[in-house]
């Protein structure tokens, strides 16, 4: 006799939220799409709807919660960040794992979060919000101490992010968030300015089940000079041991009970200042340089398969994983490749890329730009051309295919 297979919620199944539908297959589960907003947002790679039994829009909560206890839907979460709030929503409504609504704005809006950490007595930056640029130059010479950064309120992949050294700098970058709409495709309607948090920035990576956590990655964000500017070159998987992983780790365990995020992932990027960590932002989604295959060859595990783990069979990720913390198997970088380059892509050269993806410790070469789109000169991570996921026996192999990288990287792209 064959049983029902258990049926979850993934709600904006965009960018690496595309990984979750297999592995919520592999265990033997279905999943139903739900769209936060009736048009795409196509800023991001969209879900493939194929790999969902059904593709449902939101239109009010009476409607999508009884679409979804139609398809006996067990479990809501995010796929992507927009998804945040609804799925929240949604899974407290229908009484599955959640991580309720009364904090859902602060994981989302930047100003909300930070503040929400503040009132729990954790280090954090100071900061200030407006929509008018004349506010946010008053704020920061009040301040007193420059640099100062200006950001959108709910972005990510440092879209719109400016480090500012003086007033007339503060303005420019303001009017620019201003003016512009975010990563999610929505427009900013207000500006965070923030100090300046000083040292190493790292990403802490967790799945959690009923508060117990497992703690999937701490990676170090190592930085360039680009085209005059201060951008993320690499990620950097750090052995679960070495300074300063087990405090930024004890930080975001913290964070977390602030943020009351007591079931599925986060993605946490923290710095490591003079005063100890301070976060920078918690999103309850995949990192977004997350790729299954390369994350099972160099720690054993990857966040979207320990998500569907921790929906689907919850006993069995606490046995294995509650309350623990990674292993690094062999080191490994994530390239984000910057580039001079500007303009339409005429051709991409495939035999360089071959020659890229033989290189010992690359393991997968992602190349972004198609023929026919747009090269920027980079300036932050959207604008990067290329990641370059590797992973080796030794750090030193890997750093060897790093350097001969930067003779090949350019050539990728005939614009």
């Amino acid at each position: 006799m064959s049983s029902t297979p258990p049926v979850a919620a993934i709600v904006d199944g965009y960018s690496t939220g595309n990984f979750l539908p297999a592995a919520f297959t592999r265990l033997g589960a279905q999943v139903v799409h739900v769209r936060s907003t009736p048009e795409w947002m196509t800023s991001m790679l969209l879900p493939n709807t194929a790999d969902y039994i059904a593709d449902l829009v939101f239109e009010d909560e009476e409607q999508i919660v009884k679409e979804l206890r139609s398809h006996g839907v067990s479990a809501v979460l995010a796929g992507q960040e927009p998804g945040v709030p609804l799925s929240d929503r949604l899974s407290e409504l229908m009484g599955t794992a959640s991580n309720g609504s009364r904090l859902s704005a602060a994981r989302r809006d930047k100003y909300e979060m930070i503040e929400v950490l503040r009132a729990a007595g954790l280090h954090c930056a100071d900061q200030f919000k407006s929509d008018d640029p004349q506010a946010l130059v008053d704020w920061a010479e009040a301040h007193g101490t420059y640099p100062v950064v200006i950001k959108p309120l709910s972005s990510a992949s440092t879209d719109g992010v400016f480090i500012c050294n003086t007033a007339d700098e503060v303005r420019e970058a303001a009017q620019q968030v201003l003016a512009a709409r975010d990563i999610f495709d929505l427009p900013n309607r207000e500006v965070l300015i923030q100090s300046y948090l000083d040292g190493e920035e790292y990403i802490v990576d967790t799945v959690s089940h009923d508060g117990h956590r497992f703690v999937c990655g701490v990676w170090k964000y190592e930085k360039t000079l680009v085209n005059g500017k201060n951008i993320y070159d690499k990620d950097v998987l750090l052995p679960a041991d070495e300074f300063p992983v087990p405090e930024l780790i004890a930080y975001v365990d913290q964070v977390l009970e602030a943020m009351n995020i007591r079931f599925g992932p986060t993605h946490t990027e923290v710095k490591m200042t003079s005063n100890g960590p301070a976060l920078v932002e918690i999103g309850a989604r995949l990192n977004g340089d997350m790729n299954p295959d390369f994350h099972q060859v160099c720690l054993g595990h990857n966040q979207a398969d320990l998500i569907a783990l921790s929906y689907m069979r919850p006993q069995e990720f606490l046995e294995r994983y509650g309350d623990r913390v990674y292993t690094r198997r062999q080191p490994a970088v994530v390239y984000n490749a910057p580039s001079a380059q500007e303009g339409e892509v005429k051709a991409i050269d495939e035999t360089v890329v071959r020659e890229i993806a033989a290189l010992p410790t690359v393991f997968l070469p992602s190349v972004k730009v198609p023929v026919g789109g747009r090269v920027r000169r980079t300036v932050d991570l959207l604008t990067s051309p290329l990641r370059i996921f590797m992973t080796g026996v030794t750090q030193e192999a890997v750093l060897d295919d790093y350097k001969r990288l930067q003779e090949l990287k350019d050539k990728v792209y005939l614009v």
